[in-house]
């Protein structure tokens, strides 16, 4: 069985092509550089995009199975090209926010774009679909290695802002369950860490995984917008700042903290201190 795995060169994508392969199954990735996507030897590497539909013919030809990043609008076209090339089973991640837990995520920016592409797939023909719906990523916490590598500082408002944040290897787990094995037919599954942890404990953890204190230094929203705010879409850096006010001011308002990951996989999903033992060289 062939699976193509697309965004396999980022942070979740490389975890399901290395799952993927301890199962002992045959792994085509999707780059739009292949000379430099840097993947294990055994994984068979084709020039596309995603959001180039004439690209994706030769990439899915004898594919069984594919793993779908979430390039929004080009999730339709993907699914008919999936579904002509006879495709029978994808799995895509949107994010947490599309299951709409609460007022604030049905209003999110990203709620209904989310649940567009979910339908474009749903609707699609494709024999066996399954939809991930992962929290925020520990691996947002990157943004902060620069100034901790330098400084020892963390720049960010809302220190008590709280998340359920989950570690990349437990989204890339989940997938290629779904990608290997029967019984996640139209499932939608949110994906959560083990537990809610708020900002400064983040930090915390951070500081222990690379064995130096790390001290916050708290912005204002307008502040964050004016540097980290700016590298993403206006409309996401609204939804992360309501998020982070609502739930630093009232933690029950934060997305409720979920078992799925470890009945999935038989395992407790990591948590941040693992995610930072993990990724201590990035802060270090």
């Amino acid at each position: 069985m062939t699976i193509l795995v697309t965004g396999a060169t980022g942070k979740i994508g490389r975890h399901v092509v290395q799952d993927l392969l301890a199962a002992g199954k045959d792994v085509r990735a999707l780059s739009r550089q292949p000379q430099t996507a840097g993947l294990p030897p055994e994984v068979t590497v084709v020039e596309g995009d995603l959001t180039v539909p004439e690209s994706l013919a030769a990439a899915l030809d004898g594919v069984e199975s594919a793993f779908l990043f979430p390039v929004l609008d080009a999730i339709p076209d993907f699914a008919a090209s999936a579904k002509r090339a006879g495709v029978q089973r994808v799995v895509l991640f949107t994010g947490a926010w599309a299951a709409g837990h609460t007022e604030r995520d049905r209003g999110s920016w990203v709620y209904p774009r989310y649940r567009a592409a979910e339908a474009a797939l749903e609707n699609s023909g494709v024999a066996e679909w399954t939809v991930l719906r992962p929290a925020p990523f520990q691996t947002n916490m990157l943004w902060w290695a620069s100034s901790v590598r330098a400084e020892s500082v963390v720049r960010a408002p809302y220190p008590a802002a709280t998340c359920p944040l989950i570690h990349e290897a437990d989204i890339a787990a989940v997938g290629a369950l779904a990608l290997t094995e029967g019984g996640h037919h139209a499932a939608r599954y949110t994906l959560t860490g083990p537990a809610a942890v708020s900002q400064t404990e983040q930090v915390a953890a951070i500081g222990d995984a690379i064995g130096r204190e790390v001290r916050f230094e708290e912005l204002t929203a307008e502040q964050w917008r004016a540097t980290t705010g700016k590298f993403l879409r206006p409309g996401i850096a609204s939804d992360l700042l309501r998020e982070w006010s609502e739930t630093a001011a009232d933690p029950s308002r934060a997305l409720p903290v979920l078992k799925t990951v470890e009945e999935l996989t038989g395992r407790p999903a990591r948590s941040i201190a693992e995610w930072a033992a993990d990724h201590a060289a990035d802060f270090a």
